[in-house]
C-alpha cells in the first residue's frame, strides 16, 4: 500500500507511521517530493487494518496498491521520477536524452571518432558494449575490461556519460569504475540474480524489455532493483518478437505511453534493436520522441560495413547529425527538448 502524508508533515510523525509499518512485518520505501513524502509499505500481510493508519497524525491518505509491481507503480510516485547524472544532464525531466554510439567498442580510434561526432551532434551519453551476449558462441563476444577503458577515456575527452550491458553479477563491481549507467540487455530482463545485485548499488540502471515480455513483466523486472533499494531505474522499449520477419523485431511504440501510465520511471526507446534495418531507424526514432519518450538509445558507426556487430543497423555520423536536427523539430510540439 501507499501511504501520502499530509503537506509539512514533520519528521516525527512519519518516523511513527514508518515504525508502525515495520512493526506490521513491512519492508517501508520512503519517497520525498517537492510537498510532500509518500511511503510505500511492501509485503504480503492480511491481518491488519489499513484503516488504522488513516487515522494516524500528518497522515493524508492510505491507497491500497492493486498492480503487482508496488515500487515501480505510479501511485508511489505520481510526479515521476527524475535521474540527474549530473552536468545539467537530467533523464525524465523536460529533455529527451539521446544516447549513441556503436554496438561494440573495437579499437581506441573507433571509440574515439564515434564519441567525437555523437557529441558534436548533441547527445549526452556514449553507448557501447564491452561484454556481448550473441545468440551464436562464434561471434565476436565484445573486448571485455580493456573495451571499458577505451570508453571511458574516450567518453571523458568529449564530456560524455557512459552507459554499458553488464551480464554477471560478478561484473558490477568492476563495471561501476567505467559506467554511470549499467544495462541491462533483452537477454538479461528476467535475470533476478543480477537484478538483485543491481538493487544495492545506487548508480543508474537501464533495463531493457524482453524479446517476449509483457509490459507488467519488464515493470516487475523492475520491481526486483527497486526492492533493493536503487530507485534509479529507466526502463527501455527494444522491439519484441512477433510473427513479422522483415524487421529484426516488432517495435512496440504503444509500450511508451502504457508504461508512463502505470509507472513513475522514466522510459526511453531503441529503434536500433527495435527494427534492426538503419533506414528505419530514423522514422521510428522521431515517432518515439513524439510518442513521449524520455530518452533514446541509437546506434552509431563510423563504418557500419565493417563493424563487428550490428553494422545493419548503426546510423553513421552524418545521418545521425540530421536525425537529431528533425528531432529538434518534433520535440518542441509535446512540450520536449532536445540538447
Amino acid at each position: 500500500m501507499v501511504i501520502v502524508m499530509q503537506e509539512g508533515a514533520s519528521d516525527a510523525q512519519i518516523q511513527n507511521v514508518i515504525d508502525k509499518l515495520i512493526a506490521h512485518g513491512f519492508d517501508v520505501h520512503r519517497s520525498t517530493g517537492a510537498s510532500h513524502t509518500v511511503l510505500g509499505a511492501v509485503g504480503v500481510h492480511r491481518d491488519f487494518d489499513h484503516r488504522d493508519f488513516e487515522l494516524l497524525e500528518g497522515v493524508r491518505e492510505v491507497m491500497r496498491i492493486t498492480q503487482p509491481f508496488k515500487l515501480a507503480s505510479r501511485q508511489f510516485k505520481p510526479e515521476g521520477t527524475i535521474i540527474d547524472l549530473g552536468r545539467g544532464v537530467k533523464i525524465g525531466g523536460p529533455e529527451v536524452v539521446v544516447a549513441a554510439g556503436p554496438c561494440s567498442v573495437e579499437s581506441r580510434e573507433q571509440i574515439h571518432a564515434i564519441a567525437e561526432d555523437v557529441a558534436k551532434a548533441g547527445a549526452k551519453i556514449l553507448r557501447a558494449g564491452a561484454f556481448k551476449p550473441r545468440t551464436s558462441p562464434y561471434a565476436f563476444q565484445g573486448m571485455g575490461e580493456p573495451g571499458l577503458k577505451l570508453m571511458r577515456e574516450a567518453a571523458d575527452k568529449f564530456g560524455l556519460f557512459t552507459v554499458s550491458e553488464v551480464m554477471d553479477p560478478s561484473q558490477v563491481e568492476m563495471m561501476g569504475r567505467y559506467v554511470d549507467i549499467y544495462q541491462v540487455g533483452a537477454r538479461n530482463m528476467q535475470n533476478y540474480h543480477l537484478l538483485r545485485a543491481l538493487g544495492e548499488v545506487r548508480k543508474p540502471v537501464l533495463l531493457k524489455r524482453g524479446m517476449s515480455a509483457t509490459m507488467e513483466e519488464l515493470l516487475l523486472s523492475a520491481e526486483y532493483i527497486l526492492a533493493g533499494g536503487n530507485y534509479n531505474v529507466i526502463l527501455c522499449e527494444r522491439g519484441i518478437r512477433t510473427f513479422e520477419t522483415y524487421t529484426r523485431n516488432t517495435f512496440d511504440l504503444a509500450a511508451i505511453p502504457v508504461i508512463q501510465k502505470l509507472s513513475h520511471l522514466p522510459m526511453w526507446a531503441d529503434p536500433s534493436h527495435g527494427t534492426g534495418r538503419r533506414d528505419k531507424v530514423p522514422p521510428m526514432a522521431r515517432a518515439a520522441v513524439a510518442a513521449g519518450a524520455d530518452g533514446l538509445l541509437i546506434e552509431v558507426h563510423n563504418d557500419p560495413e565493417h563493424a563487428l556487430s550490428d553494422g545493419a543497423q548503426s546510423l553513421e555520423p552524418p545521418a545521425f547529425t540530421r536525425l537529431m536536427a528533425e528531432l529538434r523539430i518534433i520535440a518542441p510540439a509535446i512540450g520536449r527538448r532536445i540538447a
